[in-house]
This record gives C-alpha cells, sequence and structure tokens, in this order.
C-alpha cells in the first residue's frame, strides 16, 4: 500500500467524489480513498493520511475544496518523510492548525 489520504465522505456530502477525484489527479503517487464517517462528527471535514511503517495523521475541520493545495503539500512532505513524521509543517499553511493528531507507526 503506498500512501493513502482518507477523507470522510459523510462530512462532505455529494461533492466528496468530486473532491477525491481532483485530489487524486493531483497527487500522483498517493492513494485517495472515501469513508462514509470517521466520528468526528462535530468538526467536518476529517482526513487522515497513513502508510505502512509510518506515524498517521488525523486532521478534523478541513475545508477540502479550499485546502486543495494545502493537502497536496501535506501529501508531499509526508512523501519524503522517514517514518511519516513532518518535522518542519509550515509549509502546509493553517492546515496544520487542523491537526487533531500524529499516531506513531
Amino acid at each position: 500500500m503506498r500512501d493513502r489520504v482518507t477523507i470522510c465522505a459523510g462530512c462532505l456530502g455529494g461533492k466528496a467524489q468530486v473532491l477525491a477525484t481532483e485530489l487524486r489527479a493531483r497527487l500522483g503517487g498517493a492513494d485517495v480513498a472515501l469513508t462514509e464517517c470517521m466520528n468526528v462528527c462535530g468538526k467536518p471535514a476529517t482526513l487522515s493520511l497513513r502508510a505502512p511503517g509510518k506515524a498517521a495523521y488525523l486532521f478534523a475541520n478541513v475545508d477540502v475544496a479550499a485546502r486543495m493545495d494545502e493537502i497536496v503539500a501535506l501529501a508531499s512532505l509526508y512523501a519524503a518523510a522517514p517514518g511519516g513524521v513532518i518535522e518542519d509543517a509550515r509549509p502546509i499553511g493553517d492546515l496544520r492548525l487542523c491537526l487533531i493528531g500524529r499516531i506513531p507507526a
């Protein structure tokens, strides 16, 4: 399995598939998956980033359409990060403020 971005489709309603398709096109090397619910319903939308042997990240209160560039930057940082640990999150702009947590590999 490659790096995977998972987006809560339940939070995005009918826009989920369109946004996932756009993100897939922009990422190239990462998988983009939709799931019905990530149980962070009070702060929609939610997305995660994970890969085997890497730390996983969970973000909430993300406007996926407005933060598409930041999500692409996040995926690039994650792909290059040893063990998935991103040391400097400034390149992802305000998306870094949506981080709920990092789960060790």
